[in-house]
């Protein structure tokens, strides 16, 4: 006679054995946190859907079978930074779900060895300590905040990397900073650099009568970003130029934000 425990045994073994399965991956950096992971039950009533679980290649040697289990990557040796690749392994029509996805994704580590800008609007600064690929935010303080003007691409390396933006400068002191902002929301921003510029004069701006605006310099015109607001925040137009219609807009009170200035615009 077969016991009720030899039989529970078998129909687990023809489960598996029959099951059809499929993969779930996720990549990133390590960044010295466990992955946490659920499982749903199996289909067939035994156990758990994952049957195994990857990391880079290596079987993890911890079972799998249960409702919630962490995949350590610390036990593969794994350096800080390094490319992770994880592979689940599951029955077909379950779907297991990461719980903390965000531990592989890039965080913001640099370090500011070097950050200046020039009088012709050069900046340039120089790292240490990234440990991942994130991109740069150039931003500059003008209009009592703080106004993104670029990106370029971080290296992620820990040594020494060099990057260089051509920052279009405003008239008077300018005040330059560069950020990151990692998986986790978080915002990491330089020391402030300040530079004033040279050759570039102060614009007035002039209103003819509702319809357009003009930015000049000696009643000469001359192109400068900005920003118009309407009376409820809202951005309705936005761009460089030395001249903006505005005989689209419906009539009433704007603020306008250009080179480091800000004034009220009535559309009449």
């Amino acid at each position: 006679m077969i016991s009720c425990a030899k039989v529970l045994g078998i129909a687990v073994l023809m489960g598996i054995s029959n099951a059809a399965y499929s993969n779930l991956s996720i990549e990133g950096l390590y960044q010295g946190k466990s992955l946490y992971v659920q499982s749903p039950e199996s289909d067939e009533g035994f156990g758990f859907c994952i049957n195994k679980v990857t990391v880079n290649g290596e079987v993890c040697t911890h079972s799998p079978q249960a409702s919630a289990f962490q995949i350590d990557m610390a036990e593969f040796n794994i350096k800080m930074g390094e490319e992770v690749l994880i592979v689940i392994e599951h029955e077909e029509g379950c779907k297991p779900k990461l719980l903390n996805p965000e531990v592989l994704l890039p965080k913001s580590t640099f370090n500011i060895e070097e950050i200046s800008c020039s009088p012709e609007g050069v900046l340039h600064w120089t790292t240490s300590g990234e440990s991942g690929a994130l991109n740069y935010q150039i931003e500059q303080f003008k209009w009592n905040k703080w106004v993104v003007i670029g990106e370029t691409n971080g290296t992620g390396l820990s040594n020494k990397n060099e990057y260089t933006f051509n920052v279009s400068p405003h008239s008077g002191t300018n005040t330059i900073r560069v950020s990151q902002v990692d998986g986790s929301g978080k915002k990491k921003a330089s020391p402030d650099v300040e530079f004033t510029a040279e050759g570039v004069a102060e614009p007035q701006m002039k209103k003819s009568n509702g319809n357009k605006i003009e930015f000049a310099v000696n009643d000469k015109l001359v192109s400068t970003k900005y920003e118009i607001f309407d009376a409820y925040g809202n951005i309705v137009k936005k761009g460089m130029n030395s001249v903006v219609d505005c005989s689209n807009l419906k009539k009433g009170v704007y603020h306008v934000n250009y080179d480091n200035k800000h004034e009220k615009f009535i559309r009449n």
